[in-house]
């Protein structure tokens, strides 16, 4: 429901972005760009956003809970996955010798200068605000025999009596995984209209630049004479599946047999049953039976397909058919209660919100 809430209002610069194409005489983009939604926070943002409102997020998390905090920051802006996969096993090893072996003073101090304490795990972001959360404290100490002092982290002596809680903390971070922005479906009904099939994408959807894409389409035009009689079928089907991944997002159209529209934003690589779980999820009655057809009315069969690899990007109107003998019988019900309705079976509320496409 908070999916089809936010379909139904405009996001943020929209209408600006709207109202200036209206002033250039430019063609209305059919979706203003792509967001994402801040699953600690639930906002909002466009793609270029996104990590920054993830540092905000996490970065306010830290009065709420420090130690998951953390480990969200180390999950999270530490890129390399083997790095974070190394550091979180030896600091979740400190953790588990001090639970193991809680009289043996050894375990609870460690050297920030030792190897691989500095190799591991020093390096990355976030760790060290983890060992403050769950206990420890910098302090320096004299080395034996020596004269000179070297840095620790030294558990504090009140957290020998939370043990359970270490344990705990040990197998949250091992536990972990990335806060990722979730992408925003950008759910939006719109009322019948002849220009269904018209899409004006922004560059958002593309993993080439402007300049780039202009360039790829001048080669592709003067080349493409001489390619249709050179190119053997193998050749043009892997030349198709490369085109296929310069797509990164993909907005896809649903039009019911009444001629309502249903328009989300997908990534290119999800998978068809995705998009049928999106139709159902907007219906009044989840439960009716329907088929999803691609253009030319290829039926969708394989749910496991991704996007891309259906032809379905960077945009694609698509119809809905429902199971006739089920609706048929659905109108007869509906008919004998005298409550006959003439609308596509959206939500109410989707298409109370319903919009005319320009």
């Amino acid at each position: 429901m908070a999916e089809a809430a936010a379909g139904e209002k405009r996001l943020p610069m929209e209408e600006e972005e709207q109202e200036q194409q209206e002033e250039e005489g430019a063609a209305a983009p059919s979706v203003s760009g792509v967001y994402f939604t801040c699953p600690l926070t639930g906002a909002v943002v466009r793609k270029d956003q996104r990590e920054k409102q993830l540092r905000e997020a996490i970065q306010a998390y830290f009065s709420v809970d420090p130690v998951a905090a953390s480990i969200m920051e180390i999950q999270t802006f530490n890129k390399d996955r083997e790095k974070v996969r190394a550091c979180v096993e030896t600091m979740a090893k400190y953790l588990d010798n001090i639970y193991l072996h809680p009289e043996e003073e050894k375990y609870r101090k460690i050297k920030l200068q030792n190897k691989v304490f500095q190799e591991r795990i020093s390096c990355l972001e976030g760790t060290h605000k983890f060992f403050q959360a769950v206990g420890f404290e910098t302090k320096t100490l004299p080395v034996p025999g020596q004269e000179t002092t070297e840095d620790f982290y030294v558990l504090k002596e009140e957290m020998l009596g939370r043990l359970e809680e270490l344990k705990e903390h040990k197998e949250q971070l091992l536990g972990s995984e990335p806060l990722r922005a979730q992408l925003h479906r950008q759910l939006t009904v719109f009322r019948p209209s002849p220009a269904a099939a018209r899409f004006e994408l922004p560059q958002d959807f593309f993993s080439l630049t402007a300049e780039e894409l202009r360039r790829e389409q001048r080669l592709r035009t003067e080349a493409v004479e001489k390619a249709a009689m050179l190119r053997t079928r193998a050749m043009r089907e892997k030349e198709e599946q490369r085109e296929m991944r310069k797509y990164n997002y993909t907005l896809l159209r649903v039009r019911f047999p009444d001629g309502y529209i249903l328009q989300g934003t997908f990534y290119a690589r999800e998978s068809v049953s995705v998009l049928y779980n999106f139709v159902r999820e907007a219906l009044r009655d989840d439960w009716l039976p329907f088929e999803l057809l691609g253009p030319g009315g290829l039926k969708l069969t394989d749910e496991n397909l991704a996007f891309n690899e259906c032809g379905l990007v960077p945009s694609a109107l698509l119809s809905l058919a429902w199971d006739a003998a089920v609706m048929a019988d659905v109108e007869a019900a509906a008919a004998a209660e005298q409550e006959q309705d003439q609308h596509c079976h959206l939500k109410p509320e989707l298409l109370d919100g319903a919009r005319t496409l320009s």
